[in-house]
């Protein structure tokens, strides 16, 4: 049976000397210390551990937060050197045909494409009214003529006899006035003679100027009214294409392009590859305020017939060279209710600009205004992006 060794100790302890109790006691407490600092030391570590790990996922949370972005510096200046812009051509002067008297179609002698000549007949109306009203209309006229014959002489016998006293000067006076009222009676039939007669003449429409007809809205019998309380109906629509008008409504920016006696070319999807020359012969000179445009008219010479009124026309203008501007990719535009904007980088964070474009070159576009060739323009921004976000920019390239 092995000794009991606490019982030796405490009895051996006891008979020590107290120095060497003194030393035990020193010992113990020596060791208990160390292992209460191994202990300690041991739990600061895991939680300076721990707090160093919480910093780190703290920063790795941020940096993931911080967005990263493409960014390109726009190019200055525009691809090429003109605008194209919309337009349809007109005919320089264009008109429609009415009748200016009344009665029945007699006959019409031009078709629709017709080309007529200034004073070519038209048409001819059959107006029975009009004619059974200036046959009594004349008639009037020579009664009231013969009625002042009548008046003259009276007249003048009345004064030959007021010299012998053989009549009362009433009487010369009431003759007198007889002839004065028989004249105003003759003037008044002669007038309505002449307006008769013009409306008779009205029976031939004749074309106002060389053209083409582009319409034939009567027809052989049909009525024609042309009273003043009833809508006309018109005969005829005549159109002059020997030189055709086109009008661009030309942007605020390039109103400077847009001056008189400039020189405009235009093409037509009907002739690829083939180009029309044009004069600008005038403008508004006045930005229309709902569309901040110019309207511009260019004349275009047509003496081939090739061109047709209507037709839908792309008009090029060229450019001044003051004109400055910057293109960059479409994808670079955000379109907020508050209008066209663009996202750049300055100092780290996102700022975003409002911008004008001009022309669109497809992929790009021209920007008129708010941006430069040194700025720092987001690629593809989020829609949810703002002004103020701190951003990482990832990669930046040249347009």
């Amino acid at each position: 049976m092995p000794p009991d060794d606490t019982h030796d100790f405490n009895s051996d302890s006891t008979n020590l000397s107290p120095s060497t109790r003194r030393k035990r006691r020193s010992w113990r407490l020596a060791t208990l210390t160390a292992t209460v600092v191994a202990v300690g030391g041991a739990i600061f570590a895991r939680f300076a551990d721990r707090v160093d790990a919480e910093e780190k996922l703290a920063r790795t949370t941020m940096e993931a937060a911080v967005p990263s972005v493409t960014v390109i510096h726009p190019q200055a200046g525009a691809p090429n050197q003109e605008i194209a812009l919309p337009g349809y051509t007109q005919a320089f002067t264009d008109a429609p045909v009415y009748a200016r008297t009344s009665g029945y179609l007699k006959a019409w002698h031009f078709d629709i494409g017709a080309h007529v000549r200034r004073g070519d007949l038209l048409a001819e109306i059959d107006t029975p009214e009009v004619d059974q009203q200036l046959r009594q209309a004349r008639a009037d006229l020579a009664a009231a003529r013969a009625n002042l014959q009548l008046a003259v002489i009276t007249a003048k016998r009345n004064e030959d006899l007021l010299k012998t006293r053989s009549v009362a000067t009433q009487d010369r006076d009431n003759a007198n006035g007889a002839l004065a009222a028989d004249k105003a009676i003759v003037q008044s039939n002669e007038g309505n003679v002449a307006r008769l007669e013009q409306l008779q003449s009205y029976e031939r429409v004749y074309a106002p100027f060389d053209g083409i007809i582009t319409a034939r809205n009567t027809d052989i019998g049909a009525l024609i009214d042309a009273g003043a309380n009833s809508p006309s109906k018109e005969l005829f629509h005549l159109a002059a294409i020997g030189t055709l008008r086109v009008y661009v409504a030309v942007p605020e920016p390039y109103s400077s392009a847009a001056q008189p006696g400039g020189a405009a070319s235009l093409t037509l999807d009907e002739f690829p590859g083939e180009s029309f020359h044009g004069v600008l012969v005038r403008n508004a000179n006045a930005i229309d305020l709902s569309s901040r445009t110019l309207l511009v008219e260019v004349e275009v010479n047509n003496s081939a017939g090739r061109l047709l009124p209507g037709a839908y026309t792309s008009v090029h203008l060229s450019l001044p060279s003051t004109v400055q501007s910057v293109t960059a990719p479409a994808n670079t535009l955000l379109f907020r209710k508050e209008g066209l904007r663009t996202a750049v980088v300055r100092n780290g964070r996102a700022q975003l600009v409002p911008v004008t474009i001009g022309r669109d070159y497809g992929e790009k576009v021209e920007i008129l205004s708010g941006l430069q060739p040194t700025d720092a323009v987001i690629v593809d921004p989020s829609d949810s992006l703002i002004t103020g976000t701190v951003v990482h920019i990832a990669d930046s390239k040249s347009e």
